[in-house]
């Protein structure tokens, strides 16, 4: 494929989708707290100002891996979004951008290759979380939207993408290193050899049991939705409009939505249940299904098309919006749960096994884990933690059992929620005895960093390459770009 330099006058827009990229990408960031800059007017007001004069820039193709484009544009609204969320980069800017997006490129080819996927539902569930904390700094999500001048279906939209190909790369990643091991014996003689001031410190780690209770919807609120529905499908028989259409208009899953409600073919198992019992069971793609209740809200669905175990289908999503005297009715009655368990009536594990609608918690007594090297663990930093939880966790004693407070879970809906902390140890330097997998997630780190690095350089001999002679003299991280 010949791409031809192009010159076009584009308007640039900032987004604030960066730091979900930044872990997988390579920056180095001492301080990636959106919190902060979404609300720093002022800050994001200058950086347009002093990168952006008069909203545009002449954009141009000035990278080209394999036959991906890196734009002008691209490298402008990376750099622009760095200076918003002080991102210290490594090495000079204006080489270390353009390659760390060719990285990307690398791994999202392979990924295409390798046949590797991610759900709309992954992809919704990272949109959602991202949002929240967003709402969270903001203070509201009309305060938000005033900031951003965008509604919250326009940010998810924008996010999507993003989000996307944020998990393809950690998948691809994942896939490379996935055989990497490494022994108890390399762990101690690694420890052995490492100078002292080399020694890791070890953040404060907590371990975190939850309670949730999803505040009860008024069941006018249902009526209203599934008649919205119902309406749905009653137009798109008599012809008035497509299904694709109306997705686009009101479907409330961000990643489908702008896909005219369109899914990737996916097997049953990557399904909620119940959307999975329904979706197999269509077989006219000019029927629309029964209205569907799941963990995420109602839908109607759409047959596309079936292909051995896997189902192309599109739906619209509609979420039922919780009134807010229901959640102060949910919270009154986890108040009066909790002064049970402080009075010691029951413990805290037995009300959250009989108690909680976290699905995912419950049955583990109520003890949240979180994705390790090694697979799941209880363990979780403070910045690994959902940023309503860990502001609540943060000034907790040990065993004390925390006031009930709101949130977005991460399947996008507000739950009610109080937490307990069952453990607490304090930030310190590594030891060999006492934290030794710190010890072996850092080696296994570095082995599998090698790995990666040694995949990206031999990667580079065999991808076409063109970059603007401007960055022919770039000290690049990687070897091979320059052919």
């Amino acid at each position: 494929m010949r791409i031809s330099k192009l010159s076009i006058v584009v308007a640039v827009t900032l987004p604030i989708g960066l730091s979900a990229m930044a872990g997988i990408i390579g920056l180095q960031s001492s301080s990636l707290q959106v919190a902060a800059n979404v609300v720093n007017d002022t800050a994001v007001a200058a950086v347009e100002e002093k990168v952006v004069p008069e909203a545009s820039i002449v954009d141009e193709v000035v990278w080209v891996v394999g036959d991906e484009p890196i734009l002008k544009s691209d490298i402008e609204m990376m750099r622009m979004q760095g200076m918003v969320e002080g991102i210290k980069w490594s090495g000079d800017p204006d080489c270390t951008i353009p390659e760390q997006i060719a990285v990307q490129k690398l791994f999202l080819h392979q990924a295409a290759i390798d046949s590797i996927e991610v759900t709309e539902t992954e992809i919704a569930s990272g949109v959602e979380q991202q949002i929240s904390r967003w709402i969270q700094a903001a203070g509201s999500q009309e305060k938000l939207e005033e900031y951003r001048k965008q509604s919250i279906n326009e940010m998810r939209a924008d996010l999507h993408d993003d989000f996307k190909n944020q998990q393809l790369i950690q998948k691809m990643r994942q896939k490379l290193v996935e055989d990497i091991k490494v022994s108890p014996a390399d762990v101690r003689a690694y420890f052995r050899t490492m100078p002292e001031d080399s020694v890791p410190f070890v953040p404060t780690e907590v371990e975190v049991q939850i309670i949730q209770r999803s505040p009860k919807i008024k069941q006018e609120e249902i009526n209203r939705v599934k008649d919205q529905l119902r309406n749905f499908t009653d137009r798109v028989n008599k012809g008035e409009t497509t299904f694709a259409t109306l997705a686009r208009l009101y479907s409330e899953d961000p990643g489908s939505a702008r896909q005219g409600g369109e899914m990737d073919y996916v097997g049953r198992g990557l399904l909620d249940p119940t959307f999975a019992n329904v979706a197999f069971n269509l077989t006219d793609p000019k029927k629309i299904s029964k209205i569907v209740e799941t963990e995420f809200g109602f839908h109607i669905i759409q047959l596309i098309d079936k292909r051995g175990d896997k189902i192309k289908v599109r739906h619209i999503l509609l979420k039922p919006n919780v009134a807010p005297e229901e959640i102060t009715t949910a919270e009154h009655q986890l108040d009066s749960i909790t002064n049970d368990m402080r009075a010691g009536k029951f413990p805290f594990e037995e009300a959250a096994t009989f108690l909680s609608d976290d699905k995912d918690t419950k049955n583990n007594k109520g003890l949240m884990s979180n994705a390790g090297a090694d697979g799941m663990t209880s363990r979780f930093q403070m910045k690994d933690l959902p940023t309503e939880i860990a502001r609540v966790v943060d000034t907790m004693k040990v065993d004390e059992i925390s006031q009930p407070f709101s949130m977005i879970n991460g399947k996008g809906k507000t739950v009610v929620a109080v937490v307990k902390l069952k453990s607490r140890t304090d930030g310190h330097k590594a030891t060999i005895t006492e934290d030794f997998q710190v010890m072996k997630d850092l080696v296994l780190n570095k082995e599998r960093e090698k790995k990666l690095h040694d995949w990206v350089s031999d990667k580079i001999k065999h991808t076409y390459v063109r970059m603007n002679d401007r960055y022919k003299d770039c000290k690049f991280e990687y070897q091979g770009w320059q052919k």
